[in-house]
């Protein structure tokens, strides 16, 4: 069995510390406010890490304390989801989405770690419930994110090759985001960019906008992390905005340069290399990627990744879905069905 081993581990540590570095360099070059982006970058390290030595020791407890925690506090305390932005659901709305897709990924990264299949059927179909409670708190992207992760979970079953799903999956997430950045540069047909902005609406595409003209103005340093509140004209207009782009590409694009998005990019791309490269089994890695994949949408067209449950959350469900198992033996779902499951990678 192939393990990613500590080389892919120490680069996932250069590209982060070089992300905090380079927000704290265009922090101080345009006075801007680091602490939001270095925070995240504290919460994905430290889910990382927690994620690694609960995903080795116990991955079933693991994944279902990450699921079952993610769900009750979207359940139980919609409100307990931090954001500054109380009158408008965007903020609120796009963190318990993304706490929900999280929480699905963990419950089928959970069952595919069971050795049971009964035990499988049950978590299985626990995280399909996490549409339901994404129904109860009335998150429309909550239900399509939770029912996407679990169906990819169940395809995963049959899928041989988990470099065709990642690289399905990060194509996705690129697709997302190349149209997001065609739409804030009014480079789309009329028609496809009416149906968008209705969909989006119209306050959120004119703050992409904002913010691409900013990246335009200084595209090497950008305006500086937490200066975009402060820049923005659409934003003078809402004095009780969050202060947010409402897109996590375009804002480090405004606020960090091209920079800050090729560092951004590097980091997506490190984190599915390293799924790849996981000694878990590919149904594990293909339902975390497709949960992580999901958060990764939802960034590309809210700010899902400025509330720290969520980053923390990411870094929990990355940190289980590669952890090192203690032992030689093979992945759980092999052992149960060698003739169906597969863990090689291609």
């Amino acid at each position: 069995m192939r393990r990613h081993g500590g080389a892919s581990d120490a680069v996932g540590v250069a590209v982060l510390g070089c992300c905090a570095a380079w927000s704290l360099i265009s922090a101080t070059a345009r006075a801007g406010r680091p602490e939001g982006v270095l925070l995240a970058v504290l919460a994905v390290v430290a889910g990382y890490a927690c994620g690694r030595i609960g995903g080795a020791l116990v991955p079933v407890a693991a994944s279902c304390a990450v699921g079952f925690g993610g769900l009750c506090l979207a359940l139980t305390t919609p409100y307990a989801v931090p954001t500054p932005d109380v009158v408008t659901p965007m903020g609120r709305v796009g963190a318990t989405a993304a706490l929900l897709a999280v929480s699905a990924g963990a419950l089928c990264c959970a069952a595919w770690s069971a050795r049971r299949p009964a035990a499988r059927v049950v978590l299985h179909v626990l995280a399909a419930g996490s549409a339901v409670v994404a129904a109860v708190v009335d998150s429309p992207a909550g239900i399509a994110a939770c029912v996407g992760v679990v169906l990819c979970s169940l395809a995963a079953a049959r899928l041989r090759s988990r470099a065709a799903g990642l690289t399905g999956l990060g194509l996705t997430t690129a697709v997302v985001a190349g149209i997001g950045v065609a739409l804030a540069k009014n480079a789309l047909p009329p028609g496809p960019t009416a149906s968008l902005e209705t969909w989006l609406s119209q306050r959120r595409v004119l703050l992409w906008r904002d913010a691409v003209h900013l990246a335009e103005n200084d595209p090497t340093l950008g305006t500086g992390p937490g200066r975009f509140e402060d820049l923005s004209p659409t934003l003078a207009q809402f004095p009780l905005s969050d202060g947010k782009p409402h897109s996590a590409v375009l804002q480090v694009a405004a606020e960090q340069g091209v920079v800050g998005v090729l560092l951004l990019a590097t980091a997506y791309c490190w984190l599915l290399y390293v799924l790849w490269r996981s000694a878990r089994s590919t149904q594990v890695v293909l339902a975390a990627g497709a949960a992580l994949t999901a958060v990764a949408t939802m960034a590309t067209v809210g700010n899902a990744l400025s509330f720290t449950t969520v980053t923390a959350g990411v870094g929990l469900l990355a940190g289980i879905a590669t952890a090192e198992p203690l032992t030689d033996a093979p992945p759980d779902d092999e052992a149960a069905a060698p003739g169906v499951f597969r863990s090689g990678r291609d």
